[in-house]
């Protein structure tokens, strides 16, 4: 697993890949940022850190399910990697099948108008040993600072190429974009079915923008306004 959170009132950030028997990759991300003085720990060095700070942990085979065992044959067979929890699908896969993924990213801001941002993933099936995707890397799947708080999911090379997090925020701070029209931007500028992002601004904007067939995505506001969506015709943005 990797995970990855930011505070974009301090810019402190922490990171961690290669983990297989932390329960939960963003709890130790988290004390990567508040007890090290680093950002990024990955693989024997996380797991080290993560027994040492005493952290919840499991024996790997804990997070192996027959499910996740058919999408790997399903992947191997097809000689192809594919966005974890993709569903099993007899035949073809269609062009597009990245509408049903693994990574849980979250965004919020409080009442004294702090951003952060976090995201955990399990990668992708089949993929190569020892690699990483953009979860971990913060400017990529992750970003805050102090207008607005960015999380992405989709295929990982394509959210690194475009560091997507980070241009979303850097519109808005160099050409003045609302979040929804930065947002908007970049995720056009990303050939199609590889991402979407969650966001939200300094001023509780929020967009949820993707260019895949659908994305689980969810807001909700103190004020008791809350959507829920799949498809792109699922409700409208706030």
């Amino acid at each position: 697993m990797e995970a990855s959170i930011m505070d974009g009132t301090t810019m402190g950030c922490g990171a961690v890949s290669g983990v297989s028997t932390v329960v939960n990759a963003i709890s130790l991300a988290r004390l990567v940022m508040d007890k090290t003085p680093h950002i990024y720990l990955a693989f024997q060095g996380a797991e080290a850190f993560a027994r040492d700070q005493g952290v919840e942990t499991v024996d790997p085979s804990h997070f192996i399910t027959e499910e996740n065992i058919d999408r790997l044959r399903q992947a191997k067979q097809a000689n192809r990697v594919q966005i974890d929890y993709t569903q099993p699908m007899e035949g073809q896969p269609p062009k597009d099948d990245n509408s049903r993924t693994g990574t849980v990213g979250c965004v919020a801001v409080d009442a004294s108008r702090n951003l952060a941002s976090a995201t955990s993933t399990g990668g992708m099936v089949n993929k190569m040993a020892g690699r990483i995707g953009d979860t971990p890397v913060i400017g990529a799947g992750t970003y805050a600072n102090a207008l607005c708080a960015v999380s992405a999911t989709g295929k990982g090379e394509a959210i690194i190429r475009h560091t997507v997090a980070r241009d979303v925020a850097a519109l808005m701070e160099h050409q003045g974009l609302t979040l929804r029209d930065a947002a908007e931007h970049v995720v056009a500028g990303v050939p199609r079915g590889n991402f979407g992002l969650v966001a939200v601004s300094v001023s509780g904007e929020i967009s949820m923008p993707h260019n895949t067939t659908g994305m689980f995505r969810a807001c909700a506001t103190e004020g008791g306004y809350s959507e829920v969506g799949i498809w792109p015709d699922d409700g409208g943005e706030t």
